[in-house]
């Protein structure tokens, strides 16, 4: 099916969260965001009063990261966290599970930090994707997860945080797609870097993508819509061709 660069763009949260990035930098990447509109500026949280100031008016929203990149803060932190983004104009939060506690198998606190992190977001019209950091689970861990984030409420389960072993692989977007119902979506992140990712993880499911690579990434959108060729990528895929048959 074809596809337009808008489509593309959406899809994608434009990542501005390495730690030696200055304020002119984060600026920068707002005017990125809002050359292409994103879906979001994904930034730390000491940039949300800025990037709320930069995108107001637009459609892009404002995203910060709850709990990063480890997620072994307190459930408190996480949630004051949360609440000083929010109160700062953040609308999406991207959240990291508490890894260890996962693998020890003590699934009540890993719900129940989500399922507090979902309530506050939500009581203030907000978003949350919980971030799994899939590098360090085994499959049976990835579905455990998925269904403990969709049972207390998460608006999408994200693969990873960029600052892991490994990032996204489009085989952990296919999983996580199966693993959680059709109201909870699914963001791969981390290492998606061209085009033909971002069609192989849409492809399996994905319907956002943590991206730093945001111009790169367009500019391959627009020259295959001049040429033609933007389509989606089959669902089975791991590569996408850059083919359509119209």
């Amino acid at each position: 099916m074809k596809l337009t660069p808008h489509d593309i763009a959406k899809m994608l949260d434009h990542s501005t969260l390495q730690p030696y990035l200055t304020q002119e930098d984060v600026r920068t990447g707002c005017e990125v965001a809002l050359k292409y509109d994103t879906a979001s500026v994904c930034a730390r949280p000491g940039d949300m009063k800025l990037v709320a100031q930069m995108l107001k008016g637009s459609d892009v929203h404002v995203c910060t990261v709850i709990g990063f990149p480890h997620g072994n803060h307190l459930p408190e932190i996480k949630l004051a966290e949360a609440k000083a983004a929010l109160d700062d104009g953040c609308v999406e939060l991207d959240m990291v599970i508490n890894i260890g506690r996962l693998i020890a198998g003590d699934d009540r606190y890993v719900q129940n930090e989500i399922r507090a992190i979902c309530e506050l977001a939500h009581s203030r019209d907000a978003k949350v994707k919980v971030i799994l950091e899939t590098c360090y689970l085994n499959d049976d861990q990835k579905v455990r997860a998925c269904k403990l984030a969709a049972g207390a409420g998460a608006d999408w389960v994200k693969t990873s945080t960029g600052y892991g072993s490994a990032g996204c692989k489009v085989e952990d977007v296919r999983l996580m797609r199966k693993s959680v119902p059709p109201a909870c979506q699914v963001k791969g992140s981390g290492g998606i870097r061209d085009l033909d990712t971002v069609l192989a993880v849409r492809a399996a499911g994905a319907t956002r993508c943590g991206v730093s690579a945001t111009e790169k990434i367009m500019a391959e959108a627009e020259k295959r819509n001049a040429e033609g060729t933007l389509c989606e990528a089959p669902t089975d895929a791991k590569e996408t061709d850059a083919s359509c048959a119209y």
